[in-house]
């Protein structure tokens, strides 16, 4: 766009010029001015007359990995056509919707989709439709906002844990309750006569054909254990960049497991230890999921007080018959007493030990440079011991551990014992 400014210097110039000397060729450059000048302006001003707008989104929570659509419509209404209009909506999203430029003949309508790859968990945000437009020298320029914003949840991606399944309840007593249900479970024990009021899906085919009358099915509520998520998010233990970092293995560990759970029909809780913690209470159920997930897809690396006082602060909320899963990088040993006193109350405990060293070798080796095993042999090694007496450690206290590199499935790492396991120790 020419700056107004000069634009008012040229025609001030030109004006006085022609009423100074009379020369026809200066004043008949100031009325091309004033005409094209003046045309510009109309033109302008003209370009959103009439005019409708809008867009929508075919979602506003999705995964990572998952397309984002977005269907726009522009419409002109009026007998006089749009020679250019520019339509865009500016986000924060890491991969921004394309924009487009478009002519509108008289009373025409154009359509058309959008389509951007979501390849970051997080909360993004798209404004409102953006309409511009302008004359063809440039010289002014309108423009509207159409519509409401959104906001837009990336949740992290979920991955399968099929062969691993959650420790259940340490509980005194038989593996179902007596109490009867209205939920359908695994636990069939006997059938009755129906009663107005059951479900059609619950009627036994078989008793009801053998016994004349209809019979329905009765169940038994499985006993099962909650889980307590605690995801150790202490910026000082993080390392790797992107997706091959300890911040977004652990999010996508914590996000499978929370997602088991709730399969299970288990009441799944999360404390994160960010730089401000976040506790969500146990629940069960989609609403439940969709907490979590939207807690996930918004945490950072930003926390600064140690694993061993997030579980020594949280542990005791724990409750008998309950699996504490600690999801951490941190090569310190001292966060390793607390879970040791979970036996004793009856409280089970799972380790989501992510290898820092593997990780930082992943990210130099995808930068091309040499991996830290050549670059500090002595560290490298140091930690690796560190690393070995951890899962040592963890071992002699009989507490499940499973070891997370980059590289590989979630479903191949965290496996249930008895189950086979096709990862190599350290």
């Amino acid at each position: 766009m020419i700056p107004r400014l000069q634009l008012l210097i040229v025609g001030a110039v030109l004006i006085v010029g022609a009423f100074s000397t009379g020369a026809d060729f200066l004043f008949f450059l100031v009325y091309l001015g004033i005409l094209v000048v003046g045309g510009s302006y109309v033109l302008t001003r003209l370009g959103l007359s009439d005019l409708e707008a809008g867009y929508s989104l075919d979602r506003l929570q999705a995964r990572v990995g998952e397309p984002l659509r977005a269907t726009y419509t522009v419409r002109n209404t009026s007998r006089l056509p749009k020679l250019w209009l520019e339509a865009y909506n500016p986000s924060t999203l890491p991969v921004a919707l394309p924009g487009r430029a478009i002519a509108l003949g008289p009373r025409q309508e154009r359509s058309w989709v959008a389509r951007v790859p979501l390849t970051q968990r997080g909360h993004f945000r798209v404004d409102p439709l953006f309409v511009r437009t302008g004359d063809p020298f440039g010289l002014f320029e309108a423009s509207a906002a159409v519509g409401a914003g959104a906001t837009v949840i990336v949740y992290p991606r979920l991955e399968t844990l099929t062969r691993w399944r959650l420790p259940p309840a340490s509980v005194e007593g038989s593996h179902a309750s007596p109490e009867r249900t209205l939920q359908s479970t695994p636990l069939v024990t006997s059938i009755r006569p129906y009663v107005p009021g059951d479900a059609y899906n619950r009627i036994h085919w078989k008793s009801t054909a053998r016994q004349g009358e209809i019979q329905v099915k009765e169940f038994d509520l499985e006993q099962t254990a909650d889980v307590w998520i605690f995801l150790d998010l202490e910026r000082r233990v993080q390392t790797g960049t992107g997706d091959e970092s300890t911040l977004e293995a652990a999010v996508r560990v914590a996000a499978a497991i929370a997602a088991r759970g709730l399969t299970e029909n288990r009441s799944v809780g999360l404390t994160v230890s960010g730089a401000r913690p976040v506790i969500l209470p146990g629940d069960r159920g989609g609403r439940q999921y969709q907490k979590i997930m939207g807690l996930l897809a918004a945490v950072t690396d930003d926390g600064t007080n140690p694993l061993v006082e997030t579980l020594v602060e949280g542990l005791p909320r724990l409750r008998r018959g309950m699996t504490a899963v600690v999801v951490t990088p941190s090569l310190e040993r001292d966060w390793i007493r607390p879970l040791t006193t979970l036996r004793t109350r009856g409280v089970g405990a799972v380790v989501c030990l992510l290898d820092p060293v593997a990780y930082e070798a992943r990210v130099a080796d995808s930068a091309g440079r040499n991996g830290p095993r050549e670059a500090a042999p002595v560290v490298v090694e140091e930690r690796l011991r560190t690393l070995r007496g951890i899962r040592h450690a963890l071992a002699e206290h009989d507490l499940q551990s499973h070891l997370i590199v980059p590289g590989r499935p979630l479903g191949e790492l965290i496996v249930s014992r008895g189950a086979p396991s096709m990862l190599a120790r350290a």
